[in-house]
């Protein structure tokens, strides 16, 4: 296991919300605290289920095979990180810039016996490095939100992948440049930016498919994953329903921020905005 101290500035402000008690997760997400979209592959499914199915989606998408070396980009709690250690002895490196996040990976690693197929780096993604094509694949669900300088996250990462290497990325973005003008500014996009997300910002796909073939990627594949991560947040208000006293006993009042946030999330899709997975090849 590895560890090294996160960088100020942008990991800070990310931190405000992803840093929180993980208490608060494990009361609104599934049991691997997967914070991104499922993949609801049956009417019958419930939140557990999607994340599980979406899990083998990426995995798929990246070609993943047994032992690849993969790169987990903002990692969250490690669920990816996680699976593809188990699941295919993967040796796979997380980068998330929550301390929180970072233990918890490194302690559930080690209880199922994987810590010599996990390594973690606490910080900003903009500051890790490793030696030019040290990763069969990597992946980022819903973390280049948090990222600035696009063009320069898609270089470092193509940098970092052997030829041939799959990138996947999963993001939430306006549907078109001219509904993120009109948009960008308004009071709930803010609040989602700002209050929780520190320094997010949503792009149009535009922006995320220009920065990937700057950078010299090729565009395998886009799948719009819209209706699912509606699905994935209407369960997670569900679940925050359920579990209000036990949030508002960790924090007064977290039980409604929590839903007034994840509402504001849910409430423009298809209208405001799209949520897609990239996938990439480091090479024709």
């Amino acid at each position: 296991m590895t560890a090294t101290v996160a960088a100020e500035g942008p990991a800070h402000a990310t931190n405000q919300h992803y840093d929180l008690d993980p208490a608060v997760f494990e009361q609104f997400l599934d049991p691997m605290r997967k914070y991104s979209s499922g993949l609801y592959l049956r009417d019958g499914d419930d939140l557990a289920a999607a994340q599980r199915h979406k899990l083998r989606f990426v995995a798929d998408r990246i070609g993943i095979s047994d032992g690849g070396r993969v790169l987990d980009i903002g990692c969250g709690w490690g669920a990816l990180t996680l699976f593809l250690a188990g699941r295919y002895d993967c040796t796979v490196t997380g980068v998330t810039p929550a301390a929180r996040q970072r233990d918890h990976i490194v302690a559930t690693a080690a209880g199922r016996g994987l810590a010599d197929r996990v390594r973690v780096h606490h910080g900003v993604f903009e500051e890790f490095d490793a030696p030019a094509g040290s990763f069969d694949a990597a992946a980022a669900l819903g973390s280049v939100i948090h990222m600035t300088d696009l063009p320069a996250v898609f270089t470092r990462t193509r940098r970092m992948l052997r030829r041939g290497g799959r990138f996947y990325v999963s993001e939430s973005c306006f549907r078109t440049p001219a509904v993120q003008a009109e948009f960008d500014a308004r009071p709930g996009t803010d609040y989602v930016r700002n209050t929780i997300f520190g320094n997010g910002r949503l792009r149009p796909l535009s922006e995320l498919v220009a920065a990937a073939e700057t950078a010299g990627f090729a565009v395998v594949a886009v799948d719009d994953l819209t209706d699912h991560y509606r699905r994935t947040i209407d369960a997670w208000i569900a679940n925050v329903a359920a579990a209000a006293d036990r949030l508002d006993a960790l924090e007064d009042g977290l039980a409604t921020r929590l839903t007034h946030y994840l509402e504001i999330a849910n409430a423009g899709w298809g209208f405001t905005t799209k949520h897609y997975g990239l996938t990439l090849r480091n090479g024709r």
